[in-house]
C-alpha cells in the first residue's frame, strides 16, 4: 500500500475508531475491497490529511453535508467520527437547526432523530 494510504488509515482509525475501521477492510469481500482501499487512501489519506482544516471543521461539514445528502447509515458513523473530533452537542444542535434552513425540514428532523440515537448509545446525557 501507499503512504497516503496508510496515513488514511490512521486518520480514519482515529475519527471513527480502531474496530470500526479494522471490521471494515478485514470484512471486505474482492468486489468491497477496492472501494475500501480508494476510501482510505483518497478519502482520509489525501483530504483529511490536509492542513487546511483541523478534523473538527471537517466533522463539522460532514454532518451538514450527511444530512443534505440524506444519508443516514454514514450520519450515525460521522456523528460518532464529530464527537471524537471534539464537536459538542451544542455545536451538532445549531449544524442540524442551519440545515433545516438550507436541506429542508424533513432532512434535519432525520438527523435530529440519528443523533439523539448515537447520543443514547454513545451515553451521552440529555
Amino acid at each position: 500500500m501507499s503512504v497516503k494510504f496508510d496515513d488514511g488509515l490512521q486518520v480514519r482509525r482515529e475519527v471513527l475508531g480502531a474496530e470500526y475501521v479494522d471490521n471494515s477492510i478485514n470484512n471486505a469481500t474482492s468486489f468491497t475491497k477496492p472501494l475500501q482501499e480508494l476510501v482510505t487512501e483518497y478519502c482520509w489519506g489525501e483530504i483529511w490529511t490536509r492542513e487546511g482544516l483541523p478534523k473538527k471543521t471537517r466533522s463539522m461539514i460532514n454532518l451538514a453535508m450527511l444530512t443534505a445528502l440524506n444519508r443516514p447509515h454514514e450520519l450515525k458513523l460521522h456523528l460518532r467520527g464529530a464527537i471524537n473530533n471534539g464537536v459538542t452537542k451544542e455545536e451538532i444542535q445549531e449544524i442540524f437547526l442551519q440545515t433545516a434552513i438550507y436541506c429542508g425540514v424533513p432532512a434535519s428532523l432525520d438527523s435530529f432523530k440519528t443523533a439523539q440515537e448515537i447520543f443514547k448509545e454513545m451515553g451521552i446525557e440529555e
